[in-house]
């Protein structure tokens, strides 16, 4: 294993990239709270696994529609300032699920209503807190910058869903009220932050504009292979949306099991990316993300035949662990490769491939779980990821023997105001 230890938290000395921490651990902490209160309190009101899987979908077809323009405004406005807007958003959301279960009404439809809206959100903010990272410290940082905020995110993770679990026994009124506040604080910390280095692109959108970042995603074998193996791998693999589900039929447990469930996958995640934090990948670059992506496969077959908390709880970990090996490598692999010009909608185009790997692979999931059941599902979909792992690793061989990242594109300013 080739790691290179150095010092993880270094990069905390630069004042815009703590702030911007900061406010992107709060607000997902808050959604991460709020989807576990919206899944539960959709699955007690139907008791339908579909409806599970309608949650993934009421947010990714306003995501999907949108993704590729809203790389293209990455691009060409501040995007600090549309960080900014979506965190309001969100915080609109969040109100409007409180006010929600405040009347007491029994139909869905309203909360998917809100989940399009804030679908909409998310397909502006990807692109832009994907493009804007690489502003927030100097080039030689970046990949510390990439692991801090990767497992900083996994905290959230973690806490999000426990915080969750246990503030529904309150209500979900308690969880979209708290959820609200954090979002509140994150929009204050992210009105604190400055980004230099960024250039303004005067030209107004086109479809050549927009779709530039689509062609040179296949143009690059290294890019389109890594982007699509996630897609694919966790298309299939997409047990998140089932917990619930998991949680009630098959562990005959509460929303407290839930949210422990939900931690698991962030537990794993966190550590790995600690982990890489203070070593991260030099060598072997190609091997470790199919290792990667085949774990996570390998854990999601294993969780479909347990009927134990524990045991389930330690493959939710695995998964994590996998997951983060992956989405580390990917986006060092793609931010190193592409101009800064077209990162925005480099990104956007990443951003639909991991939207269509989480959301839409909810749909799937729900779909899978309709039609051959809760458990068929859950080991159909982890065999499926370990196919799109072999497959891909003959279908992109230059991925799959990849020793080193390519060379970082000179496309953005070096220098940086340390705090």
């Amino acid at each position: 294993m080739a790691l290179a230890a150095t010092n993880g938290f270094e990069v905390l000395k630069y004042r815009n990239f703590s702030l911007y921490l900061a406010a992107r651990v709060l607000g997902t902490i808050g959604v991460q709270m709020q989807s576990v209160a919206i899944g539960w309190q959709v699955y007690a009101m139907t008791g339908d696994v579909f409806d599970l899987g309608l949650i993934g979908l009421a947010q990714f077809a306003p995501f999907l529609l949108l993704i590729l323009i809203a790389g293209h405004v990455a691009d060409r406005f501040n995007r600090r300032n549309i960080i900014l807007v979506c965190f309001g958003v969100q915080l609109l959301c969040s109100a409007l699920l409180f006010a929600y279960t405040m009347t007491g009404l029994h139909a869905v439809w309203p909360v998917f209503a809100v989940l399009a809206v804030y679908g909409s959100a998310r397909a502006f903010m990807m692109p832009a807190t994907q493009a804007i990272l690489i502003h927030l410290v100097p080039a030689e940082s970046f990949s510390k910058a990439v692991a801090l905020a990767s497992s900083s995110f996994q905290v959230a993770v973690i806490l999000g869903p426990t915080f969750g679990g246990l503030l529904y026994l309150a209500g979900p009124k308690v969880v979209y009220g708290i959820v609200a506040a954090l979002l509140v604080t994150s929009v204050l910390l992210m009105s604190g932050t400055r980004v230099d280095g960024q250039t303004d692109q005067p030209r107004a959108a086109t479809w050549h504009t927009v779709l530039e970042g689509l062609r040179f995603v296949w143009s690059k074998p290294l890019v389109l292979g890594a982007m699509s193996l996630d897609l694919f791998a966790v298309l299939f693999g997409g047990a998140t949306a089932l917990l619930p589900a998991y949680a009630n039929d098959v562990l005959h447990a509460g929303p407290i099991a839930l949210g422990l469930l939900r931690t698991s996958t962030g537990i794993g995640a966190a550590l790995t990316s600690v982990a890489l934090a203070f070593f991260p990948i030099t060598r072997r670059v190609g091997r470790w993300m199919f290792g990667g992506v085949a774990l996570f496969g390998l854990g999601t077959v294993v969780l479909g035949v347990s009927d134990n908390l524990i045991l389930a709880m330690i493959c939710l970990l695995l998964m994590g662990a996998g997951d983060m090996v992956s989405v580390y490598i990917r986006h060092i692999l793609v931010q190193f490769a592409t101009p800064d010009a077209i990162r925005g909608r480099v990104s956007a185009v990443n951003a639909v491939f991991i939207g269509a790997s989480n959301e839409l692979g909810e749909f799937e999931s729900g779909i899978t779980a309709g039609w051959f059941g809760l458990v068929r599902a859950l080991v159909l979909g982890g065999v499926a990821t370990l196919a799109v792992t072999g497959i891909w690793a003959r279908l992109f061989p230059v991925l799959s023997r990849m020793d080193r990242f390519p060379t970082r594109e000179p496309h953005h300013a070096e220098s940086q105001e340390a705090a």
